[in-house]
C-alpha cells in the first residue's frame, strides 16, 4: 500500500513510513484498535513538524502482533529505496510496540544503514487524551534529521535505543522499553540529542538475503526450556518441517535434559539451533564444550531473526 503526502519547507527530506500499531490506534487507552489512522494524519497532528521537509508513505496498517515476513520484505525494500535518494537525510518508521524490536533488528542486519532509520511507537493510541505518540514521532524526526545519527534506532519516551539491545520490558507503562545494562544510545532533552555511546553498526547482509518470496522463507521456531520440559514440541516441529530452532533456555542458556535430547536429534536431522536465555536483558556468556551454539546478547525473538537470516543465506539466489 502506498499513500504518499509531502511537506517541503526546508532541509534534508525525512521520509516517514507507516506500518500501523498503537501509535496509529483509535479508541480509548484500553479498548482501542491498532493501525487505524494513516501516517499523513499522524504527521499533521504534530504542529512542530510543519517546519520540516517530510514525506509520508503508508507501507502497511497492522497491529504489530500480526507483523509478517511479507511486510518485513516490503518495508526493507522501501527503506532501501529511500536511503538511496541523495536528498533523503533519514527515515522514520511508525510501528507497533509488540514486535518493534524484531523489525528493528531485521533491518539492522539486512541494511545496517549509514543514514538513520528511526522507529517511533506509542503505548497509548493516537486518540488518547494523553497520547505519547506525537512526542515520540517528533523526537524520531529530530534523531532522523541529526547530522551525526546513523543506523537503525528506536526513539521512545525521550530515549534512543539500539536495535540489538532494545526490548519491550513492560506491557503498559509509557517507559516500556529498555536497553538493559547497556542503556540507551542517546537521550532527547529539550529537543536536543545527547549522545551517550556510539551509533549501532554491523556488517550488512544485504537485500539479496531477503529477495525470496516470504512463503519460501525457512520456518524457524522458538522453544522454551522449563521445569518438566520434554522433547514433544521439538519432535513435532521437526516433523512439520522446521529448519531452525531457537532455544529459550533458563539462566545462562541452560536446557532441560529431556528437551536437550530432542534438540540433539533435531540437529542430527539437519535443523539449525541457537541457544538464548529467558532472563530478560541478559546475554548467554561462554560456550562450554558440547554446548548448543550461542545467541550471545540476542533475545530469543532477535535470535530467531538472526537464525532466519542465516538460513536465508543458504538458499542462494531466488529463481528468475
Amino acid at each position: 500500500m502506498q499513500n504518499k503526502s509531502q511537506t517541503s519547507p526546508a532541509g534534508p527530506v525525512i521520509v516517514i513510513l507507516g506500518t500501523g500499531g498503537t501509535i496509529a490506534g483509535s479508541g480509548d487507552d484500553v479498548g482501542y484498535t491498532a493501525g487505524q489512522i494513516g501516517v499523513p494524519q499522524l504527521v499533521a497532528a504534530v504542529p512542530a513538524l510543519a517546519s520540516r521537509s517530510l514525506e509520508a508513505e503508508q507501507v502497511a496498517q497492522v497491529d504489530s502482533k500480526d507483523m509478517s515476513h511479507e511486510i518485513w520484505q516490503v518495508l526493507a525494500m522501501r527503506v532501501q529505496h529511500h536511503l538511496a535518494r541523495p536528498e533523503v537525510g533519514g527515515i522514520v518508521i511508525t510501528h507497533g510496540t509488540d514486535t518493534l524490536e524484531e523489525t528493528a533488528y531485521f533491518l539492522h542486519r539486512v541494511l545496517s544503514p549509514a543514514k538513520p532509520v528511526v522507529f517511533a511507537a506509542a503505548m497509548r493510541p493516537a486518540t488518547s487524551l494523553q497520547s505519547d505518540g506525537p512526542q515520540n514521532l517528533l523526537d524520531a524526526v529530530t534523531v532522523a534529521g541529526h547530522p551525526s545519527a546513523s543506523g537503525v534506532l528506536a526513539t521512545l519516551n525521550g530515549r534512543v535505543h539500539g536495535p540489538v539491545e532494545v526490548r519491550k520490558a513492560l506491557p503498559f507503562a509509557l517507559d516500556a522499553f529498555s536497553s538493559g545494562e547497556a542503556g540507551p544510545i542517546a537521550l532527547i532533552q529539550e529537543g536536543q540529542l545527547r549522545l551517550l555511546r556510539p551509533w549501532p553498526v554491523c556488517e550488512a547482509l544485504g537485500m539479496g538475503r531477503v529477495t525470496h518470496a516470504p512463503a519460501a522463507w525457512p520456518p524457524v521456531d522458538v522453544v522454551v526450556s522449563h521445569a518438566g520440559a520434554s522433547g514433544r514440541v521439538v519432535d513435532a516441529l521437526v516433523a512439520s518441517g522446521t529448519r531452525g530452532l531457537v532455544i529459550e533456555g533458563t539462566s545462562n542458556g541452560t536446557v532441560h535434559a529431556s528437551l536437550l535430547e530432542a534438540i540433539e536429534r533435531a540437529q542430527a536431522a539437519g535443523v539449525s539451533v541457537l541457544r538464548s536465555t529467558r532472563c530478560a536483558g541478559a546475554a548467554v556468556v561462554g560456550a562450554p564444550g558440547g554446548a548448543l551454539p550461542s545467541a550471545g546478547e540476542l533475545s530469543p525473538a532477535k535470535a530467531r531473526v538472526e537464525l532466519l537470516l542465516q538460513l536465508l543465506g543458504q538458499l542462494g539466489a531466488p529463481p528468475a
